[in-house]
């Protein structure tokens, strides 16, 4: 499949006349408006299932991601669909790193003096600092609300930010230690008052990332490659607590930066159903399975006592009463934050599902995509 389509190096892709190509972002908007190039159209890889058909064939396509690894995939199905397509190797982060190196060169250049050129970048790293710190109410959010927020919030501030956090939820303690040291922000302090219950947190947004991954040997310091931590999910219980919990680490993965995918089989497709009844055709077989199966999220019952239906509904009051994000709140969450779902074609198949009975922004996939995507995660879970 390599060969169906071609590549570019991040060098050659800032040669082109842009004017001549479709330009394809498959990276999250809030990434885009950060750093983008205008010319591009921006199809976050979660919504390639609905809209790849809308991308022109009018001029020879080029395809990025992040770093690389989704615009593959892409770039394959393009050229199964007869698009002339290329990918970008080493995704706009690549083409980021050439142009920094292309701009930094003419002062690398200079023989004389090397301690001086230390001395004139330092004044540049401070420019990009800000003395003022950002306040981020997150009380009264549960897991994994305040992470999700804190994680928002510091998108788009400027390095150097410092940010005043205040939580009420125990585990926020604990969790935002982990974040910041995984996501390389400095932990600046983190106090507790189990009298509050409050925890006080001030951060600040680190401009180098914390290393993470294989050291790299090269003729200076040691480097690191960097991993992008995917996480893989496999979703095969359709009970409503199980499916809470999973969703609750995607969206705590996703604020980390993780990319994530879950993968909806058998049972677990009835989460990604409709509430409301489609029409469509189906056999008997089909038509029975449908009748027997439960219709979108909030039909789904509890693993364990469920009484009849009562347990779900006291979990859920339970849920609103503490202010946790309900499991509709929680995909949505996901969804917004680039996490791909993924259902079973060959489960749907199996079950009479079909694609219109599903929720949007949902991908169809069979064994090979959740092959393909947990053999890249460094976490996989069967649910």
């Amino acid at each position: 499949m390599a060969d169906t389509f071609k590549r570019i190096t991040a060098e050659e892709f800032a040669a082109l006349d842009f004017n001549d190509y479709t330009l394809l972002d498959l990276r999250e908007p809030d990434e885009v408006i950060v750093h983008g190039i205008d010319s591009a159209i921006n199809l976050p890889f979660s919504q390639i299932g609905t809209k790849l058909s809308e991308v022109p064939k009018d001029k020879p396509v080029i395809v990025y991601c992040r770093v690389g690894d989704w615009s593959e995939e892409v770039a394959e199905i393009l050229a199964d669909r007869e698009y002339d397509v290329t990918n970008l190797e080493g995704g706009y982060k690549s083409y980021r790193t050439f142009l920094e190196s292309k701009a930094a060169a003419p002062a690398e250049a200079k023989e004389e003096p090397a301690k001086e050129e230390v001395k004139e970048e330092e004044p540049k790293v401070a420019d990009t600092k800000t003395n003022e710190t950002v306040f981020i109410d997150a009380k009264g959010l549960k897991c994994p609300g305040p992470i999700v927020k804190v994680a928002d919030a510091l998108r788009d501030l400027p390095e150097g930010t410092t940010v005043s956090i205040e939580a009420t939820e125990d585990a926020f303690y604990s969790d935002i230690a982990v974040w910041a040291d995984r996501t390389g922000n400095t932990l600046v302090s983190n106090d507790y008052d189990p009298n509050g219950p409050l925890v006080k947190t001030v951060i600040t947004k680190t401009a180098t990332q914390a290393p993470v991954g294989e050291a790299k040997q090269t003729d200076g310091p040691a480097l690191y490659e960097p991993r992008e931590h995917e996480k893989t999910m496999v979703v095969f219980s359709g009970d409503l607590d199980k499916t809470i919990a999973a969703f609750i680490m995607a969206n705590g993965a996703a604020a980390l930066g993780r990319p994530v995918t879950i993968f909806f089989t058998f049972w677990g497709l009835n989460v990604l159903r409709r509430p409301e009844k489609i029409s469509v055709k189906k056999n008997l077989v089909e038509t029975a399975f449908g009748l027997m199966m439960p219709r979108g999220t909030k039909k789904l019952g509890l693993s364990r006592m469920n009484m009849g239906g009562a347990g779900a509904l006291m979990i859920r009051w339970i849920m609103k009463q503490n202010g946790i994000s309900s499991l509709e709140e929680l995909i949505d969450d996901a969804i917004k934050h680039g996490v791909r779902l993924v259902a079973c074609q060959m489960s749907m198949d199996i079950m009479g599902i079909k694609q219109e009975e599903l929720i949007d922004g949902i991908e169809l996939g069979g064994v090979a995509t959740m092959l393909g995507s947990a053999e890249k995660s460094d976490m996989t879970y069967f649910i």
